[in-house]
Order: structure tokens, then sequence, then C-alpha cells
């Protein structure tokens, strides 16, 4: 089977682990990238996409028997000409903010439909629940003191994880630094937010069991891979009740999923203050990234055996299948 990638992020690991799997399942990938420069505040400029159609269209020429759009503001150059059936995965932003718009106007027309959570598939109407999957013979619990050395981690007190960028508004850092300040404020050992971004990703498993707390303060999510990833190395969580996040962290403890400020206070000190490992790796196995090729190779298979509808539209199928669990 040959596959025709776009994308926004053509480095993002969930991206890259997924294709991997699906490789090792007799899928070949070609990966076609939006140009442009962004971070630091800035975003790709709208002649960046339409600079990115004519090189699709004369790709998607080449004979795949499907296309993958990944994010909602690939999808209208893979429908184009329509070839060949589109796969869309959405991310959550383009479900919730103001790419939200050109997502559902494409959804119609996809052959198959991939959001990450349930909640995801509610706001847009459709879709196959299909979680990011994870890396669980990268992520896993090590030793905490040698991990705290490769971090260069020392020194009293207690680690609290933030595994973004500030300036990303979604994640609201404001916020993390404020919940962190507050426990600081009231446990008798000091809590240091750390802030951690733009590191090999294959080190994020050292920050997560040097840690002793992952924070996620976001507005919104689909399924963070950041708290699955803790999962799985029996790092405690405590975050926004965003995305699939109630559903992951079901049984898992120590974990606290919080509404309020209060709620993540309360929930962050008292984790901290336990000093336990949670059970989060046995919840982390059913969304393996094994688990979820499989369920992406269902979608692939299905698709690429669909009749075609109409003038070569093809129909979102109706029925959703549940989270692979």
């Amino acid at each position: 089977m040959e596959v025709l990638t776009l994308t926004t992020n053509e480095n993002a690991p969930f991206m890259i682990q997924q294709q991997a799997a699906l490789e090792e399942r007799g899928v070949s990938f070609s990966t076609l990238s939006v140009g442009g420069e962004i971070g630091n505040g800035t975003s790709r400029s709208p002649a960046d996409y339409l600079r990115f159609f004519p090189r699709v269209r004369r790709e998607a020429r080449e004979g795949y028997d499907l296309i993958h759009a990944h994010y909602g503001l690939t999808a209208p150059m893979a429908l184009a000409g329509r070839e060949v059936p589109v796969v869309l995965s959405l991310w959550g932003s383009d479900v919730h903010g103001p790419v939200a718009p050109v997502s559902r106007a494409c959804v119609p027309f996809c052959a198959a439909v991939v959001v990450m959570s349930p909640e995801m598939r509610r706001a847009i109407g459709t879709g196959e629940v299909i979680p990011d999957g994870v890396d669980l013979a990268l992520f896993r619990p090590r030793d905490r003191n040698e991990a705290r050395e490769r971090v260069g981690w020392n020194g009293e007190g207690y680690d609290v994880l933030f595994p973004y960028h500030p300036s990303r508004e979604v994640k609201d850092y404001p916020r993390a630094k404020r919940i962190a300040g507050v426990a600081d404020a009231l446990l008798d050992r000091p809590v240091r937010l750390r802030t951690v971004s733009g590191v090999d990703h294959d080190r994020i498993p050292d920050y997560m069991n040097a840690a002793d707390a992952l924070l996620l303060t976001s507005h919104s999510e689909g399924s963070p891979n950041s708290v699955k990833e803790a999962m799985a190395c029996n790092l405690p969580v405590v975050t926004t009740d965003v995305g699939d996040v109630r559903e992951r962290l079901r049984g898992v403890s120590p974990s606290v999923v919080a509404r309020t400020d209060d709620e993540l206070i309360d929930g962050l000190i008292g984790v901290l203050e336990r000093s336990e490992r949670s059970n989060g790796r046995e919840a982390a196995r059913p969304v393996s990234i094994e688990a979820t090729a499989d369920a992406m190779h269902s979608v692939y298979e299905r698709v690429c055996g669909a009749d075609a509808v109409g003038d070569g539209e093809r129909s979102v199928d109706p029925a959703v299948r549940p989270d692979a669990r």
C-alpha cells in the first residue's frame, strides 16, 4: 500500500512513530510538508499554503493508494483532485480553534476521518477514535537517580515537569507557573517548575523519570501525548480536564484531573506529598503504538477497498468504531 502523507510538521514524533509501525505492516509512505517558518510566535502565511497546493497536485498523480492528510489545513489540498481517497487526521486545535471551519467543510468529502478522543468526535460530528500511540519500549520506568543525573537536576525539593515551550498559548504556561508557585509557598520543600522543550524526543523519558509530577494546564487538547507518555513512565499527572485525559487517567493513582486552580493546587500538593510513582503504565498499554497502528491500518484497508460515490467523492463511514482500547 502506497500512501502520500500531507502534514504541517514532518518532524512530529507521534506521526513518525505511527508511520514506522505501519511500515512494518506493509505500508510505504512519501511525505510532503507545508513550507514556511514557524515558532517564536510566528505562523505560516496563506501564501505558504498556496505554494503547497501545486506540489500536492503533482505528487498525487504518482499512483498512490490513498492520501493521509494530517491537520485540517492540509485537507483542501488533499481533496482538490480526488484522484484517490483521503484519510483526514485531526489533531485537536483544528477542531476547536480558528481552523475548525476548514476542517468541518472538508470532513464530508473524506473517505475516513480520524480523531484522537470521543470529545473531538462529538465536536466534529463524526470520526473514528484512534489516539496517538505511545512507544512503550522508549517510555518506561527507569532508575530515578540515574535519570536526574542525566538531565542535571539536583537539590532537595520537588521537580514538576512542564514539557512545552512557554510561548505555546494553548498550554497556558502562566497558569502552570502560578499553580507551581502556590504549591511552593505552601509546602515545606521547594517546588521547581521544570520547563522542557526543544530536546530530542528520545530524551524525554529521562525527564519524566526524573520528575515528581507532570503538570498540564492546557485550555484544550485532543489526546495529549505527554500524559500518555508520563503514564507509561509511571509519572503522576496533574492536569486540567481537557481532551481524553479523564478517560485515560481513570484508575491511575496518584494522578488528578482538575477543573479549577484550587483543584490543581490541591491536586499537585497531594501528589507531591505522597512522593509515589503511579500505576499508569498498565493503563497506557491499550494506547501502545502497536495497538493504534493496527487500528489505523484497518482504516487504510477499508478505505482502499471502499467504492467511490458519485463523481469520485467518498462518504464518511457512519459506523464509528469504538475507542482503540
